[in-house]
């Protein structure tokens, strides 16, 4: 169903470059142009920024990631957090003979849910003190996994920290 969905954002994208005011982008059509490559690929469709997964949203996601830096200085924590394909809430609504891995919906709920534990034992019940600010990516493992990178900013350095 992603690939169904996914496939039909970049159909749409591709059929409305008019009305995504494409021809504005004066220095993307400069770049295409001077690289003597494309012209032999056909058509190009120039993806918005705000697709997501794109060159273009990463780049701008990157530039926020380090607005923070340049703001709030290095991060204090970086934390890991891995979906576990054997969690209960996992396990427990497996049907008979079927695994973990043939639930994808599943997996990415109960990892969600989670995410969303921890963010909340980090920011409202301040187990690490309070949090200037803090942010998160999630990516996929070749297993099919999800994981999540944390970086916390905190207002005072951790007793255990050095």
């Amino acid at each position: 169903m992603y690939a169904k969905s996914e496939s039909e954002r970049l159909r749409s994208i591709r059929l409305n470059q008019e009305k995504l005011r494409i021809e504005d982008y004066i220095h993307l059509r400069d770049a295409i142009n001077s690289d003597g490559n494309i012209n032999e690929l056909g058509k190009p469709t120039i993806l918005p920024s705000s697709f997501t997964g794109g060159p273009r949203y990463m780049h701008e996601r990157t530039q926020g990631a380090m607005t923070h830096v340049r703001s709030f200085g290095r991060p204090d924590l970086f934390i890991t957090f891995t979906c576990n394909p054997q969690w209960k809430e996992i396990t427990d609504e497996l049907m008979a003979r079927q695994k973990s891995h043939d639930r994808h919906d599943l997996i990415c709920r109960v990892f969600h849910l989670k995410l969303k534990s921890l963010t909340n034992l980090i920011n409202k019940w301040k187990i690490f003190g309070t949090t200037r600010c803090f942010m998160y990516t999630v990516e996929w493992q070749e297993r099919g996994l999800p994981h999540a990178h944390l970086l916390l900013w905190l207002q005072e350095k951790c007793m255990f920290i050095r």
